[in-house]
């Protein structure tokens, strides 16, 4: 049974967490501190973990920073108030994969598990992050998993290539499972800005609502247009 670290002070969202966890067939590991959670991630190493940020002795942001220092692969979702993405965006800035708002609804929390573990199965299998394929008037490129500094070297050469098919016109097409962080981010938004400086277009499509609420937040709608998804 696949463990799910769940960091909280406030008892009664513990509670709900671990009904709905188990509910749904993980076994549930509960800290009411971040100091603590810590100590129980170091010793049991889950898979994913949901941590709130505004804690009592460790806040979500440290916790965070702990948990990546022990194991960079880990899924770390960050639970915020609603309407928080400034500290939303300082997480991703530190490797979160997710975040979800306060109070937590059943139909969010399953989709960021769903996501988090797409991106786990992506991570073991080695499948590539980004690829490219030219359809009749466009460059798309598929993001999927988490697309981070790490991959940055590879979306640079990536859109690189989509842009030398000359199409003028690149989709940069987000699987349901895409994360992306602070670093990600960051060489995206350079991309974006570079190509539409020469008179280039760029479509985004797939985003979780979660990313395109940051994208907004970050000036990322001001160099590209969204679309549905429908392609």
């Amino acid at each position: 049974m696949k463990k799910i670290l769940v960091i909280d002070d406030e008892q009664p969202t513990l509670k709900m967490f671990t009904l709905l966890l188990e509910a749904m067939g993980f076994s549930v590991l509960t800290a009411e501190d971040g100091r603590a959670g810590v100590d129980v991630f170091r010793d049991e190493r889950p898979d994913i973990v949901f941590t709130d940020i505004k804690m009592p002795v460790m806040d979500g942001i440290e916790v965070l920073r702990n948990i990546k220092e022990i194991n960079p692969h880990a899924e770390v979702i960050v639970i915020t108030g609603h309407g928080d993405m400034e500290l939303a965006i300082q997480a991703l800035n530190l490797d979160a994969t997710d975040f979800i708002n306060k109070p937590v609804q059943r139909q969010a929390l399953s989709q960021a598990l769903q996501r988090a573990e797409e991106r786990l199965a992506l991570s073991r299998t080695e499948q590539t992050q980004v690829s490219l394929e030219e359809e009749k008037d466009k460059a798309v490129l598929h993001l999927r998993g988490n697309v981070t500094g790490l991959t940055g070297t590879f979306l640079q050469s990536s859109f690189s290539r989509a842009a030398a098919l000359g199409h003028g016109c690149i989709e940069l097409r987000f699987d349901e499972n895409a994360s992306i962080n602070g670093a990600g981010i960051t060489t995206l938004t350079d991309l974006l800005g570079d190509f539409r400086e020469k008179g280039g277009r760029v479509l985004i499509t797939g985003l979780s609502e979660n990313f395109r609420t940051v994208f907004d937040m970050v000036g990322i709608t001001r160099l590209a247009e969204f679309g549905d998804g429908s392609h």
